[in-house]
């Protein structure tokens, strides 16, 4: 699996924290920045992220600004991305479970160094369930055509 991640200046430390665990997973990953916690504006890390992940370069996401709500915004205006905002071991596995979410996003304001690791576990871990919740994703890239 190749990891995309990204941040925000209020996502940078913990997308430091994380890229040391993908490190200890021996997972590879890209960093599309930024590389410091000098402000920068969110949706261009997250579109280029967002590309990465439905242009096949990437498996998938992470992205990180404060609360994660912003990259969830701006990463969604791409064709293809599936962003959740997660807060918790639960909610990321879910993300992947029902809505196959290719990207997640985290808040560096709300979201521990301590819990960071078994969020991003959970959500690199979790495959898609499939069956019930496929009719749904169907009606969500018929929604992404529709308004293209």
């Amino acid at each position: 699996m190749r990891v995309a991640i990204g941040s925000d200046h209020a996502g940078f430390a913990l997308k430091e924290t994380i890229k040391a665990l993908l490190d200890e997973l021996k997972l590879p990953y890209e960093d599309f920045g930024t590389t410091s916690p000098v402000p920068v504006d969110y949706p261009d890390v997250a579109q280029a992220v967002s590309h990465a992940v439905v242009g096949g370069r990437a498996d998938r996401g992470i992205l990180v600004c404060g609360t994660g709500i912003g990259m969830a915004m701006a990463a969604n205006k791409i064709a293809g991305v599936r962003a959740a905002v997660v807060w918790d071991e639960t909610s990321a596995r879910l993300s992947r479970a029902h809505n196959d979410a290719n990207i997640m996003t985290l808040g560096g304001r709300t979201t521990s160094a301590e819990r960071a690791p078994g969020i991003v576990r959970a959500f690199l871990s979790t495959g898609y369930e499939g069956g019930r919740h496929g009719r749904r994703l169907e009606k969500i890239a018929r929604l992404e055509r529709r308004d293209a």
